[in-house]
């Protein structure tokens, strides 16, 4: 049985929501297909300037069209294939927005997880705050100056940004008054900007590089540190963050990527040489492609496949999938 207040179909053009009077004018304009708008017109005993009026309800259905001064109908089997992929554009619109929709339960739910009021005591808010605007520069400078400690830096691309010679003046003097300065940079680093890496490792800052960075990040000591909002490359806006607890986190984090990144022994001389067996091995086991694996590591398409071939006859494998496993049962990834 139809549901309540859901009027029950009695053909296909009313299933499309067709009035029975549209019903009617389509099977009189049917047989008129092609046909100059004057003659139409005659044959349904309307005024020429009526017609488009008398016929809009077929023409927002895209059933009818009047164009070059003739009116255009579709046969039923089109009609409804039409209307098929309009509802299906329209069902996965709705679908993506669902999916939008979905993804703010997690906040809901965050929130609904509150304490009760006199359930906990409470000790205070969370040291921090999110910002936008200053100079960044000096922001940073200052923090540096005025904060104890080793100095902690993710950095997927702050090579780009035209500040970055003056921030590593400030980092060189932190290193020069005793402090420690260690920076995990992405692998292409090396090949982009070879000489802003120098200068820092020159200045003393201890590098790594891994295969990629999904967010830019700066510990300053035990109690500072500094991440966008949200996680990414830019900038600002930005997160200040004096919570102790999350402070550690952050360093825990850190120090769990240092352990996965590679040290460049060569750096310091200019010649950033890295051994590529580890992220050639990660790349292969993500199932990248050769030209996705040059791109990410910024060596050429041929050096890509001379190292793949290298790395499989020092595995003693065959296959790609066959050097994955087998690197994770040498411990090598």
């Amino acid at each position: 049985m139809p549901r309540s207040g859901v009027r029950s179909a009695s053909s296909v053009l009313s299933a499309l929501g067709l009035t029975r009077e549209d019903e009617r004018l389509y099977q009189r304009l049917l047989p008129l297909s092609r046909s100059e708008v004057a003659t139409v017109a005659s044959a349904l005993d309307v005024e020429v300037d009526d017609l488009p009026g008398l016929v809009a309800p077929l023409v927002s259905l895209e059933i009818a069209r009047i164009a070059d001064g003739r009116i255009h109908v579709r046969a039923l089997m089109d009609v409804v294939a039409n209307q098929i992929r309009r509802e299906a554009v329209a069902a996965e619109l709705a679908r993506d927005r669902l999916v939008q929709l979905s993804s703010a339960i997690s906040f809901l739910t965050a929130a609904a997880t509150r304490p009760r009021p006199g359930e906990v005591e409470d000790l205070g808010v969370l040291d921090g705050e999110v910002s936008r605007g200053g100079n960044p520069l000096q922001l940073l400078t200052d923090l540096i100056e005025e904060s104890r400690g080793d100095l902690l830096w993710l950095r997927p691309d702050a090579w780009r940004m035209p500040r970055e010679s003056a921030i590593a003046q400030v980092v060189a003097a932190a290193i020069a008054s005793g402090r420690r300065s260690r920076a995990i940079y992405p692998v292409r680093a090396l090949h982009e900007a070879p000489d802003a890496l120098r200068a820092r490792a020159q200045a003393g800052e201890q590098i790594r590089v891994i295969s990629d960075l999904p967010t830019g990040l700066i510990v300053v000591g035990s109690t500072h540190a500094v991440l966008p909002e949200p996680l990414g490359f830019a900038d600002v806006p930005r997160l200040m963050i004096r919570q102790r607890g999350v402070v550690e986190a952050l360093t825990l984090l850190f120090e769990l990527m240092w352990e996965r990144a590679a040290a460049v022994p060569d750096l310091d001389l200019g010649v950033a040489r890295p051994e590529l067996r580890r992220f050639l091995l990660q790349q292969l086991a993500a199932g990248a492609r050769d030209e996705q694996i040059a791109r990410t590591l910024g060596i050429s398409l041929r050096t890509v496949r001379r190292r793949v071939a290298g790395v499989l006859i020092d595995l003693g494998v065959d296959s790609r999938f066959q050097a994955g496993v087998e690197a994770v049962r040498r411990g090598w990834l």
